[in-house]
């Protein structure tokens, strides 16, 4: 469902009354519209965390790269608040294009991955992604389960593969030393990565 806010005073007082109560973490704006994203369940955001924890683990939690769970990402310096992303998890090398803001990176970020919530417009930010340079994005799905690893080519974020349960396809990274793969577990179905250097393995 969506809702345009058109009566300017309306919109405003909406608008600030998310901020007072802390609402307004997950929105973004899209060219100068703001997106009301679906707050991120408990889940999505354990989901978020374990994913860069684990990602941090293997570059043995040094800096750089940069590795954060969530981030803003604009395609400018100043008035960045015009046109962002904020993905569930972010990863920038020290030579990424992507530059460090404070406020947020502008620029493509190296990795970044989206967790779908239910009627939110994750897949609708690939062209954006593409357009500020990001190398590869992973989109976690949960309804149905599913992963969706994405690389730049010719200016486009390209699907070079996905992985299912029916299907549980071995997706492998382009820029971090890791593969995803959905695998079989007792209450949902997990994410298995693996450090490709050294074997080691976690599901989650």
């Amino acid at each position: 469902m969506s809702v345009q806010i058109a009566e300017r005073v309306q919109a405003t007082e909406y608008f600030s009354e998310r901020r007072r109560l802390g609402l307004d973490k997950y929105d973004e704006v899209w060219d100068g519209v703001t997106i009301v994203m679906p707050l991120a369940d408990i889940s999505h955001q354990v989901l978020a965390s374990k994913i860069a924890g684990i990602i941090q683990a293997i570059f043995n939690f040094q800096t750089p790269p940069d590795i954060m769970a969530g981030a803003n990402v604009s395609d400018r310096v100043d008035g960045w608040t015009h046109n962002y992303r904020c993905p569930d998890v972010v990863v920038a090398f020290e030579n990424s294009i992507a530059v460090n803001c404070d406020t947020h990176w502008c620029g493509g970020p190296d990795f970044l991955v989206e967790i779908v919530s239910e009627d939110d417009r994750c897949r609708d930010k690939l062209p954006f992604y593409a357009s500020v340079n990001t190398r590869e994005v992973l989109i976690v799905d949960r309804d149905p389960w599913q992963l969706e690893l994405y690389q730049l080519k010719n200016n486009e974020m390209v699907e070079i593969g996905r992985s299912t349960i029916d299907q549980p396809i071995v997706l492998t990274s382009s820029v971090l030393p890791v593969t995803f793969r959905l695998v079989e577990g007792a209450a949902r179905p997990q994410i298995e990565m693996v450090h490709l250097e050294n074997g080691q393995a976690w599901q989650i």
